[in-house]
């Protein structure tokens, strides 16, 4: 039975990155061949002396030693050639970060302008939304401003300061008269229209706000979160304010996938912006791994080679006399 590979990737095939220098292997081969072939096709080689006519052993075993020794330069300059050919092998294999496609529903109703910390429930929450996209570098984000009805201000996108430049022009203070009040569940669609628009990657929705919508009460909760279900998207809620979540978010989020938290200082809203990450922690694949540099194992054959070449020249060699 073929193994299986544990990363579920497939895998890269070893090799050379220049296989057709492999053509130059003939220079070697052709002087292996004149090494062991030499003792029949050119006699001239030997040098006849006054001892040749003693009586005595032709001298085979001395030969062979020497031809061996004579066959190391030839294979020294065939793991040269090799080596020049670009060995390759699997490198280790790698992990990719997952997508997660980020859409942030953040209230600009005038109740955002209300004291929070040292700032404004406004001034907290993008000082937070700040800090959420900058530690959720790779995925991509969305930004939509509402009240009663919504605006997609910046597109999807992988560029966290597309969306941390584009959080300063929308302030409560400065917002259309059609952005005032809340009607959560009218954005959220709104949202998951902008979400459907993205094939690759989870989804999810991060809704900033500090007040209660009555769009979401009298049953409308449930057939949003079913909505939400059958688009494939989460829905985590920040309710910059005091008191708790009204009821109705609780089931939208958690029937989704997600969670509604009530952050009312900003302490708390900077724990709850991390516990939202480790609740939709990024994700990571993995990727098919890539050929590598594999000279190690030729490097070692040709100093090996080369060693013996050398300890061969004191004695194992042809000489004139």
């Amino acid at each position: 039975m073929t193994p299986r590979n544990p990363f579920d990737v497939p895998l890269v095939v070893p090799g050379f990155a220049l296989p057709w220098v492999f053509a130059f292997l003939a220079i070697p081969l052709a002087l292996l061949v004149l090494v062991w072939a030499g003792r029949l096709l050119l006699p001239h080689r030997r040098l006849v002396l006054p001892l040749d006519r003693a009586a005595g052993g032709d001298g085979w075993w001395l030969w062979l030693l020497v031809a061996a020794a004579d066959s190391l330069p030839p294979l020294l300059l065939a793991v040269v050639i090799l080596m020049l050919a670009g060995p390759l092998r699997n490198g280790p294999p790698k992990q990719k970060r997952s997508l997660t496609n980020i859409q942030l529903l953040v209230d600009v109703s005038g109740s955002m302008t209300a004291k929070f910390g040292d700032g404004t429930r406004y001034d907290a929450s993008m000082t937070a939304i700040e800090k959420f996209v900058d530690f959720r570098k790779g995925d991509a984000f969305g930004l939509t401003f509402f009240g009663h009805d919504f605006l997609h201000w910046c597109p999807l996108t992988s560029d966290p300061s597309a969306v941390k430049c584009s959080l300063p022009f929308m302030r409560p203070e400065n917002a259309p008269p059609q952005l005032g009040g809340t009607l959560i569940a009218n954005c959220v669609r709104g949202c998951v229209k902008e979400l459907q628009k993205r094939d690759d990657g989870d989804k999810m929705i991060l809704l900033v706000t500090d007040g209660e919508s009555d769009d979401i009460t009298g049953g409308a909760e449930t057939v949003l979160a079913n909505e939400l279900v059958k688009a494939g998207v989460t829905v985590f809620c920040v309710i910059v304010a005091e008191g708790d979540p009204q009821p109705e978010m609780y089931t939208i989020c958690r029937t989704s996938g997600g969670e509604a938290f009530r952050a009312d200082d900003p302490d708390a809203l900077k724990a709850v912006f991390q516990k939202i990450d480790t609740l939709k922690p990024a994700k990571l694949t993995a990727t098919a791994p890539e050929a590598i540099d594999y000279y190690e194992p030729f490097a070692l054959a040709g100093l090996a080679l080369l060693l013996v070449h050398l300890g061969c020249l004191f004695g194992l060699r042809y000489t004139p006399w």
